[in-house]
């Protein structure tokens, strides 16, 4: 029940960073939050005044609430989250509800999860729907600097070169870039259309694959 509690708090912290995305910082009345998330106008004022006793919302009564740093910084970490997993699944591509799956998802990525997909996706990404995913907290974006860029195969411009850190490929399709010489950690450089490896193999591939494989670029060539 501890497990399923936090989750409805995460929810709540994740509706009111949506709020907070349409009106920085604006107040949210509980209805309206009530109202996003399909429950009772009784229940969002308990979970917000729950909210407000550990500092995550700040509860104006007859008004509403609003985040406070700490309730901001976890709201921001959620919805990322959330469209992180949502992209994931765009990538694999996974043909069930990708919302309501990415919802499940998001309690379930921790901080090194949080890094890995970030570095799949890439900064400055769009969710499936179009929508800006939000920027990473201090946190992460520490970690993530200190590994560099990381682009799609596709991504990657003439003349760059860097180490594959991720592939979203059949299994069929890994052994077979594998047995061409980009295994994971593999080291590759891009040159107009071709992709070399480090063993001397030129590689010609489909844009669906090169958008499914990662490479983390070396730091003289980004």
């Amino acid at each position: 029940m501890v497990g399923h509690f936090q989750e409805f708090e995460d929810e709540y912290l994740e509706t009111m960073y949506e709020f907070h995305e349409a009106e920085p910082m604006g107040i949210v009345r509980t209805g309206d939050l009530a109202t996003r998330l399909g429950v009772s106008p009784a229940s969002a004022t308990e979970m917000v005044q729950r909210l407000a006793s550990r500092g995550l919302l700040e509860y104006l009564p007859y008004k509403g609430a609003r985040l406070t740093n700490e309730g901001l910084v976890h709201g921001q970490k959620m919805k990322r989250r959330h469209r992180l997993a949502e992209v994931l699944l765009e990538h694999l591509p996974y043909e069930g509800n990708a919302h309501e799956t990415a919802c499940r998802l998001e309690h379930a990525i921790d901080d090194d999860m949080e890094v890995a997909l970030s570095r799949l996706v890439g900064a400055n990404a769009l969710d499936p729907s179009g929508r800006p995913i939000p920027p990473p907290t201090e946190d992460i974006e520490s970690r993530l600097k200190e590994t560099g860029r990381t682009v799609s195969l596709l991504e990657m411009q003439d003349g760059e070169s860097g180490h594959l850190v991720g592939m979203l490929l059949p299994v069929g399709g890994k052994k077979g870039l594998e047995a061409a010489g980009c295994a994971l950690g593999s080291h590759v450089s891009k040159s107009g259309d071709h992709l070399l490896t480090s063993s001397g193999e030129v590689l010609s591939l489909s844009n669906d694959w090169l958008q499914a494989v990662f490479v983390n670029l070396d730091e003289n060539t980004t």
